[in-house]
């Protein structure tokens, strides 16, 4: 998953981040965004629909570890999710879902 995202022009910082009890799939930049991607796959096509709120507040509670580990100031952030649905291997296809959603 991480090639395809650095294909769309994405670089690869880390992956399978843990924290507490959330993880963070794949953690990547695209400019001087910084993008936690959540990777769901789900063969009937729900995948995006799997990251509830209940989801989404282990992902920020891991994305705010991960960003305390930083030095300086916290960059941009956003949250992306990518479903992945299909007959693996051959026959996957991926929604990619720029800011699936925000922290408020």
């Amino acid at each position: 998953m991480a090639q395809h995202l650095e294909r769309q022009g994405l670089r690869l910082l880390g992956q399978n981040f843990r924290a507490g009890h959330g993880e963070l799939d794949l953690i990547m930049q695209e400019g001087i965004t910084l993008v936690f991607v959540e990777v769901r796959y789900r063969r009937d096509g729900r995948g995006a629909e799997s990251v509830d709120p209940r989801k989404q507040a282990r992902l920020i509670d891991a994305a705010r570890h991960y960003l305390s580990r930083l030095r300086g100031p916290a960059p941009r952030c956003r949250f992306d999710v990518v479903a992945v649905h299909g007959e693996p291997p051959t026959r996957l296809q991926f929604e990619w879902i720029r800011a699936a959603f925000t922290v408020s």
